[in-house]
């Protein structure tokens, strides 16, 4: 057993310092002061007989000792998790994260999921940033976000990726393009027009362009945008034919303003993860994604009925 006077916030402070390397950034991370941070590792410290980092004024950097304490102090902290998820009250969990989210979650569930992440654990509080999944890779990495919602998997290997959602996407144009809803185009007569697609660096677009090489003749016209919201604009203006999720137009289908158009390629399914970095553990972020993927699963079988 360990000392007793070894706790969970000095265990979670230590695996945040190994991370970051940097009391400061720890102390901005948990929400407290530097002193503090310095405080729980100094107890830490005291209570083990060892020191856990080594510091200069330049950087800090874990011992040997140290680095053996990382894995128990991991072990110890999910241990914690898993005794509250059998035993405890989820309305303990507490705590602040930083979400950031691709457009297509903002269209469709994130609505769905601030609802259900405030009735079951009212202690948290989640920050929402929107951006494309290239910037919001880069913020995971520089850890200025806890986790995001976006096109996955990321092939990262300090990454943890988990399924989310996925979403069928369809070609729809206005109908003043005059293209033909009743009789399924190639892709060489679908590129009469533009196309209106997802940023370069997405899979989806990557995926068009592929399918366009191996049979469009004549090069086509391809508009692409970071903004779903934009390219939605732009095709019910008449200035292009998208490929865009049925579960984000669902109203402008309905109204008429876009119509479904037919065609003999179809781009793939597009899928989204809830990635995170793997280390340091952060138990509120664990729970908060596995609630996360049993709310979606619900989302998602609404969707399919």
């Amino acid at each position: 057993m360990p000392p007793a006077n070894i706790n969970l916030t000095q265990l979670e402070t230590f695996l945040w310092v190994a991370s970051l390397r940097s009391f400061r950034k720890t102390a901005e991370k948990l929400n407290t002061t530097q002193p503090a941070i310095s405080s729980r590792i100094a107890k830490l410290e005291e209570t083990l007989g060892v020191r856990l980092f080594e510091r200069d004024t330049s950087f800090i950097r874990l011992t040997t000792k140290g680095l053996e304490l990382v894995p128990y102090a991991e072990k110890v902290l999910r241990s914690s998790t898993q005794l509250v998820d059998r035993i405890g009250y989820a309305r303990n969990i507490a705590g602040t994260l930083r979400l950031g989210v691709s457009e297509t979650i903002v269209h469709t569930w994130l609505k769905g999921f601030i609802t259900g992440i405030g009735e079951k654990f009212p202690e948290i509080e989640i920050s929402v940033a929107v951006n494309t999944t290239a910037n919001l890779h880069k913020k995971l990495v520089e850890r200025s976000l806890d986790f995001a919602f976006l096109l996955g998997p990321l092939a990262d290997l300090r990454i943890e990726n988990h399924d989310l959602l996925d979403f069928e996407l369809i070609w729809v144009a206005a109908p003043s393009l005059g293209l033909s809803p009743n009789r399924r185009l190639t892709l060489n007569e679908l590129t009469t027009q533009p196309l209106l697609a997802y940023a370069e660096e997405t899979r989806p677009y990557v995926e068009l362009k592929r399918a366009l090489q191996k049979v469009v003749e004549q090069p086509p016209r391809i508009f692409p945008s970071s903004s779903l919201a934009a390219i939605i604009r732009m095709a019910v203006d008449g200035l292009g034919v998208a490929a865009i999720p049925r579960q984000v137009i669902l109203p402008d289908l309905k109204d008429g303003r876009l119509q479904e158009i037919f065609c003999e390629w179809t781009p793939p399914r597009v899928k989204f993860t809830a990635s995170f970095l793997d280390e340091p553990y952060n138990p509120v972020t664990e729970k908060v994604i596995r609630y996360a993927i049993e709310l979606t699963r619900d989302y998602q079988r609404q969707i399919q009925d």
